[in-house]
């Protein structure tokens, strides 16, 4: 596999606080990545620079073969990457379908757009029953599916989702899950931020740790679970 992105030696800061601290990862094409960190590690930094909404100081960024680093966050969405954002961001007074077309303002021909939209309500059958109903009303989860759905709107070939989970009942947890599964066997590449170790263990096939800003872990599945400390810190294990 090619890597779809490359991140080479990025540093972000908030003033004089440098949230990254030269960070530098790969995601493969047809992959799920999972970075992995304790809270203020820098992960949202992370996603919120390589979509374009932060400008880091130093570093690079490449995307499908092309430098992305200075391009702003439309450029970035046009060149085929979307970001499902931590707690979902949907716009409440917006109705279902609202949310939904405006995953798709960049995009011309109204013919695949609504082919796109009647595939995502196949997909997501909980928001064609609330197709009308404001995004606010909605559920934690059903707010989750929906924020998928409007990234995938723009037909992205990487999906940046941070913290999918974060906030839903252990059901719910499970369907999303199921739902990363399923947008991988249909060939999403997908960089996944996300504290439940478990449940990522499950679909990813690569990881990263990040803490303090720096890149401290980076191995498959099976070199996770077998890393005491990281066993200690998200699998909710004890050495013996």
């Amino acid at each position: 596999m090619a890597a779809l992105l490359e991140v080479r030696d990025l540093v972000t800061a908030y003033g004089k606080i440098e949230a990254l601290k030269g960070v530098s990862l790969e995601v493969q094409e047809g992959s799920i990545t999972c970075l992995l960190g304790p809270n203020g590690a820098g992960k949202t930094t992370l996603m919120f620079t390589t979509a374009g909404i932060l400008r880091p100081r130093r570093g690079s960024i490449q995307f499908a073969g092309h430098d992305i680093t200075a391009r702003p966050p439309h450029a970035i969405v046009a060149a085929g990457m979307a970001l499902v954002p931590e707690n979902r961001l949907v716009f409440p007074n917006m109705n279902v379908l609202e949310n939904l077309r405006a995953g798709a303002y960049q995009r011309r021909g109204s013919t695949e757009i609504e082919r796109d939209l009647e595939r995502l309500m196949v997909r997501f059958p909980c928001l064609k029953e609330r197709a009308a109903q404001n995004a606010g009303t909605l559920s934690g989860g059903e707010q989750q599916m929906l924020a998928v759905a409007r990234a995938l709107m723009s037909r992205p070939k990487l999906l940046l989702m941070d913290e999918p989970s974060l906030g839903l009942a252990p059901l719910v947890v499970e369907e999303i899950f199921h739902i990363i599964a399923e947008l991988h066997r249909d060939g999403t590449t997908i960089l996944l931020v996300e504290q439940n170790a478990h449940m990522a263990l499950k679909v990813a096939q690569h990881f990263y740790l990040i803490e303090q800003g720096r890149i401290t872990f980076s191995g498959d599945p099976g070199s996770l679970a077998e890393d005491e400390l990281i066993r200690r810190a998200y699998l909710g294990s004890v050495a013996g």
